[in-house]
């Protein structure tokens, strides 16, 4: 699959993590376990910390959006879910995502692969661009925002606040791919962003029951 990050000048990293033929089925008890415990954890921390908090931030502001109040990264979400004793478990992949990004701070999105086409194109959305994130038929502006777009179409499938209707998993889904937004300000963010690709990779061929994964960082 080809990647193309148009936005590294910008500081910006992606991790790329593969996954085919996969299983989606309820998490497994060792998942459970894993995500309680990091729940637990989290509940008496303020996370993410304050450099990962303002590095992710900072990341999102270079396009011209705010990042704040409904629009946070979606990994600052899991983090007040988890705080508040509210955090989501539905299918073990999605679980996966959320147990790699309460661990690193960073936003993460697992999207179905099959509509990506060629590969992924990650860039700012463009004025008056928009989707559709959930089933309430709510849209997100996505004008200077970090965009994964399908290779084939250019068309916006996800980003590091909400991800879109149209390339979210669901239970007939057989090829995912998660995308890790990460800055590249320091050695450590690229160093975590490298951590983050090794755990995600080795949970999605766990819990998924596959070995087609596949790894790219660009």
């Amino acid at each position: 699959m080809e990647v193309i990050n148009s936005l590294r000048d910008f500081g910006f990293g992606v991790g790329i993590v593969i996954a085919r033929s996969v299983s989606i089925k309820p998490a497994s008890a060792d998942l459970k376990s894993e995500l309680d415990e990091l729940v637990r954890q989290r509940q008496g921390e303020d996370f993410p910390p304050p450099l990962v908090k303002e590095a992710v931030r900072g990341l999102l502001k270079k396009g011209g959006f705010k990042p704040s109040g409904r629009n946070k990264p979606a990994s600052e979400y899991l983090a007040q879910a988890a705080r508040e004793g509210r955090f989501p478990s539905i299918n073990n992949l999605v679980d996966v995502n959320n147990l790699v990004s309460l661990r690193s701070g960073l936003p993460i999105s697992l999207l179905n692969l099959d509509v990506f086409g060629t590969g992924v194109i990650l860039r700012f959305g463009r004025e008056s661009e928009r989707y559709t994130f959930n089933s309430a038929g709510q849209e997100i502006d996505l004008q200077g925002l970090i965009c994964a777009c399908a290779g084939t179409t250019d068309m916006p499938l996800g980003n590091p606040v909400k991800d879109s209707i149209a390339g979210k998993i669901n239970e007939d889904t057989k090829n995912v791919v998660g995308i890790i937004y990460a800055p590249l300000q320091t050695k450590i963010h690229s160093e975590q962003l490298q951590a983050c690709v090794s755990e995600f990779s080795q949970w999605l061929a766990r819990e998924g029951q596959t070995d087609e994964i596949e790894t790219i960082v660009a």
